[in-house]
């Protein structure tokens, strides 16, 4: 028997949860709006989706999504389906298209949600997953067991490239283990990337020969194929040891092409993600396309961070960054969750603690750059709110004999 691979749904539908799901997998495999002559029943036996398991767990009296369908009553229920491997083969791009293609828009849901997804470990051998994740970012860092503390450049835009560049200068003698792009960033004539480029990795490798070790520095390379290949081949010629992409702009197929091309660790960017998760009826869980994103090849994955500055709470942040450490079928390296948006050291140790260990990168801007005795002073301070979780003391105690810990906790407001 063929192997398959299977999607998870949250749903709601007017027409009864059976005929539903029945829809969604004629239209998602062989079927169409009525039954094709040249869908036998031999063929259908190859090819078919099937339904695996339908959860009822409600009803409303009203559509949670605009629906055309009318009804009295629209149930809600959560149905896994599955898929012969035969049907995609070992294709990421046609694996979206079969789980997430022509089905958000059926007339028969009122909601819908994809919230899982399982697939076989030859579909993952397939592919080649992260070159670095976690333990080879750590290598790179310099950071054996501590957090791995990084900021993003600020402003976000609007730098010249000696600015930046005295910003990097500043960032590195204060001990930075990674600094980042801001997404904004791309190559635009007033700060374009090869200069910038040029510019940083003259001060990253000058505080290399010195120090021994090289800050990381993701650049944005976001772009056309042609000109992400062209700006990878640069970057490594130039010493640097990242390079960062929009991972819901390059698509799955430029980040394999990326993967293919370049020996540096690749920084996921998802933002646009609001797109596709905010709404509870509507979208893709993280859980589920972070998958597709490392079997494609990238080594690090942005989950926002606790009590951040956006929509999501604690627990889906934490549910987001355990699933990028998680394996995969049973195979792949863990990715490197990036913990980022609006954080301080106020939220080191509620990380730590939620995902019980420190594998994850910990990106903070203003909480950094903003601290009232400076960017070391706030580099320092996030260090130390690490050491106080390991310790398992609040941060308030350790913070007695710490000063840059103190400052920082009496500058941030507690989340």
């Amino acid at each position: 028997m063929s192997e398959r691979f299977s999607a998870t749904y949250d749903i709601e539908t007017p027409v009864g949860l059976d005929h539903a799901a029945a829809v969604l997998v004629g239209e998602q495999s062989t079927g169409t709006f009525v039954r094709l002559a040249a869908e036998t029943d031999a063929l259908r036996d190859r090819a078919a989706a099937r339904v695996e398991e339908i959860i009822p767990t409600g009803q409303s009296g009203r559509p949670s999504l605009p629906c055309r369908l009318k009804g009295k009553t629209f149930d809600r229920g959560v149905v896994t389906i599955s898929w012969p491997v035969t049907n995609i083969g070992p294709s990421l791009p046609n694996l979206l298209a079969t789980i997430a293609g022509n089905l958000f828009e059926l007339a028969e849901f009122s909601a819908m949600r994809l919230v899982g997804l399982d697939i076989p470990e030859s579909f993952a051998a397939a592919h080649p997953g992260p070159a670095f994740g976690a333990e080879g970012t750590r290598e790179l860092l310099g950071v054996s067991r501590d957090a791995m503390i990084g900021t993003i450049i600020k402003p976000s835009i609007g730098l010249t490239i000696d600015e930046t560049a005295g910003l990097v200068d500043e960032l590195a003698a204060a001990g930075i283990d990674f600094i980042k792009d801001d997404e904004l960033q791309s190559n635009g004539p007033d700060n374009p990337l090869p200069e910038r480029a040029n510019a940083v990795m003259a001060v990253l490798n000058r505080h290399a020969d010195m120090s021994g070790r090289k800050v990381m520095y993701a650049f944005n390379i976001t772009d056309g194929i042609d000109a992400m290949a062209r700006h990878a081949d640069m970057l490594e010629k130039l010493g640097a040891t990242c390079a960062m992409v929009s991972l819901n702009w390059i698509g799955v197929s430029g980040l394999q092409f990326l993967r293919e091309r370049t020996s540096l660790p690749i920084h996921g960017h998802r933002n646009g993600w609001g797109l596709f998760s905010r709404s509870p009826d509507i979208g893709i869980a993280l859980p589920v396309l972070q998958k597709i994103w490392r079997l494609a090849g990238t080594d690090h994955i942005h989950v926002n961070g606790i009590s951040n500055k956006f929509t999501e709470t604690d627990e889906v942040v934490i549910e987001a960054a355990k699933s990028v450490q998680a394996p995969i079928a049973g195979t792949r390296r863990p990715a490197l969750p990036v913990i980022s948006s609006g954080q301080t050291a106020w939220q080191v140790g509620p990380t730590i603690n939620a995902l019980g260990n420190q594998d994850f990168l910990f990106c903070a801007g203003g909480g950094i750059m903003s601290h009232p005795k400076g960017p070391t002073a706030g580099i320092a301070a996030l260090r130390q709110a690490a050491q106080a979780a390991r310790a398992r003391r609040p941060v308030s105690d350790f913070s007695r004999d710490h000063a840059e810990l103190a400052a920082a906790i009496a500058h941030f407001k507690a989340p």
